[in-house]
């Protein structure tokens, strides 16, 4: 699939060359600006989760947020991803090593949904621009609606 994804990419920017030659270069510098502010991030957010899977064996992360640790981590993978806050391509990533680590699929269902739509952290500025009731409304349903997220995820996966 990422073989595909990779020739089908190659293959747009060749045509995309094709037909404008410093269009398809602006994007490419754009491209590679953007690719550059995120790395550092991205790699220090890897760097942590690898020193920690080294650190924490899989048997602790499996208890904690396995498939045997059942609604508590979940509840506990819930709580760390509205409190965290990681951009989405560091986030899916650092969660593919949690399930390599021994994380359970519903647990990382949990922990990526509250991730992406809980935000704690951004309380103060969601406030600011959308009023205090509509935020707290908004994380709390937000929230709750991650909880379905994890046990239709856990369902389809367990299905397969």
């Amino acid at each position: 699939m990422t073989l595909t994804l990779y020739i089908a990419t190659i293959i747009l920017l060749l045509v995309s060359f094709t037909k404008n030659k410093m269009k398809t270069k602006k994007a490419l510098k754009k491209a590679w600006k953007a690719f550059e502010n995120i790395l550092p991030e991205f790699l220090a957010i890897i760097l942590l989760v690898g020193l920690l899977l080294a650190i924490i064996n899989p048997e602790l992360i499996s208890k904690i947020i396995g498939p045997s640790s059942g609604w508590l981590g979940v509840i506990i993978a819930a709580i760390v991803g509205a409190i965290t806050l990681i951009p989405g391509f560091i986030a899916f990533p650092t969660a593919a090593l949690l399930l390599e680590g021994g994380a359970g699929y519903m647990q990382i269902g949990a922990f990526i949904s509250t991730l992406m739509m809980v935000g704690i952290v951004t309380i103060p500025v969601e406030v600011k621009y959308f009023g205090k009731k509509l935020t707290i409304q908004r994380n709390i349903l937000a929230f709750i609606f991650s909880f379905i997220v994890a046990i239709v995820i856990s369902l389809v996966v367990t299905s397969l």
